[in-house]
């Protein structure tokens, strides 16, 4: 061997060398959330999964599968009059009067920015004619999107025995809301007037911190109750590349914390 070869050899395998190093990704970082995925949204390649294929409570990031549902229900511009019914429920409320019109788009807005419990109630009962209809129709969307191990009971996620999803579907719920121009627009909101309908404004503070906190965040939506713990979906898009995280089971000390982390490790290593 010429020692002009013996050169090009020794060059060739230092570039594979350092190129098999480069694209070798960091290691995961350590999460408190008890169930967590992380997963490419374009390919839908899982990157990372904690325990991801456990049925648990998931509060309100369930709310992107009922966004899922109100868009393949006809126009949002159709008009959704509240009824009495529609506000039992729990805070988060926007506190919506009986007799009150509003659009499907102004509702679902809110609904994806504030998590108004009363809102998703609203939507489903207008929508399906009864919380029991419109949970068929979740549950029938769910199957076909290829969630196959969910159950849903009512459109906001409030604790119900029977209703249970996991990690893994989430983030197929999650990237399939993605896919939905609409949501994704209402889901990087950070904040917005909503107009009541005898005229008053109330500024929506979206409940998702990531989207001021990490620069490349572009939604999606949080979640928390006693049965479910902290709960946070979150998505991403750095130099070209798309992330979806779901954290399940977290507490209020380390929720924004797993998601931020994983979030960067998914985009940044």
């Amino acid at each position: 061997m010429t020692r002009r070869l013996f050169h090009i050899c020794v060059f060739q395998t230092l570039i594979s060398f350092l190129l098999a190093g480069a694209l070798q990704a960091a290691p995961a970082p350590s999460i408190g959330a008890k169930r967590a995925i992380v997963i490419d949204n374009k390919t839908g390649r899982i990157l990372y999964q904690k325990n991801a294929h456990e049925k648990c409570a998931v509060a309100s990031t369930q709310k992107l599968l009922t966004a899922l549902c109100v868009l393949d229900a006809g126009s949002t511009r159709d008009r959704v009059t509240i009824q009495k019914t529609d506000t039992y429920c729990e805070p988060t409320k926007l506190y919506l009067r009986p007799g009150d019109s509003y659009t499907r788009h102004d509702l679902l807005k809110a609904l994806v920015v504030k998590s108004g419990n009363d809102v998703a109630r609203a939507l489903a009962r207008d929508v399906s004619g009864s919380q029991v209809n419109f949970a068929r129709y979740m549950n029938q969307k769910a199957r076909q999107m290829g969630m196959q191990n969910s159950n849903f009971i009512n459109p906001n996620g409030l604790t119900e025995k029977g209703q249970y999803s996991t990690a893994y579907d989430v983030a197929i719920m999650a990237r399939n809301a993605y896919s939905r121009p609409a949501i994704r627009e209402m889901m990087k909101t950070k904040g917005y007037y909503f107009q009541y309908a005898n005229g008053s404004k109330k500024y929506l503070k979206n409940t998702n911190k990531l989207l001021t906190s990490v620069p490349y965040c572009d939604g999606m939506k949080t979640g928390t109750t006693i049965a479910s713990g902290r709960c946070l979906v979150t998505s991403g898009t750095y130099r070209g590349r798309t992330a979806i995280v779901v954290c399940l089971g977290a507490t209020s000390k380390t929720i924004w914390s797993d998601s931020e982390k994983l979030l960067r490790w998914a985009l940044e290593s």
